[in-house]
């Protein structure tokens, strides 16, 4: 009996993880996915980490904007990740996780700035914190991304 209730607790926690892994991977796709629509939509908007205005740009109005994203790290990247830091290099998992963030967060700054009749913005900032995550009974954690920058109302 007590082999059967260890291979069943085996059984129910590869089950998990692996149902982890293809929801994390589903939502990430459909995330990704998201922001590669946006960004389409977005491609001609002018933004620059340059802190003047483009070449030739008469601005009229000047202003900061923001946008903040946070994205949960899902239980298989947590536990892909606790895997590769036994061996050491970069955690690949994780990285997906930043990129998203700052995507998401940039998208959202550029939505504000046309919200506010905005043609450009410059001067793009990022900054990142981790979230949560290492406590034992807390959830796996993190990534918060802001994007701030300076919106321009062009004449």
């Amino acid at each position: 009996m007590e082999l059967f209730l260890d291979l069943l607790g085996l059984l129910l926690t590869l089950f998990l993880l692996c149902l982890g892994f293809f929801y994390g991977r589903w939502v990430e796709r459909r995330h990704v996915r998201s922001l590669e629509e946006r960004e389409r939509a977005l491609a001609a908007f002018p933004l620059t980490n340059l802190r003047t205005a483009p070449p030739g740009a008469v601005v009229r109005e000047a202003f900061l904007v923001g946008g903040c994203a946070v994205i949960a790290i899902d239980y298989w990247k947590v536990f892909a990740g606790s895997v590769k830091s036994l061996f050491g290099g970069r955690i690949r998992s994780y990285e997906t996780v930043l990129d998203r963030a700052r995507r998401e967060a940039t998208l959202r700054m550029i939505d504000e700035a046309r919200a506010r009749g905005a043609g450009a913005v410059c001067n793009l900032r990022l900054e990142t914190s981790t979230i949560g995550g290492g406590e034992a009974g807390k959830s796996p954690g993190g990534a918060e991304v802001i994007a701030y920058g300076t919106a321009l109302v062009l004449a």
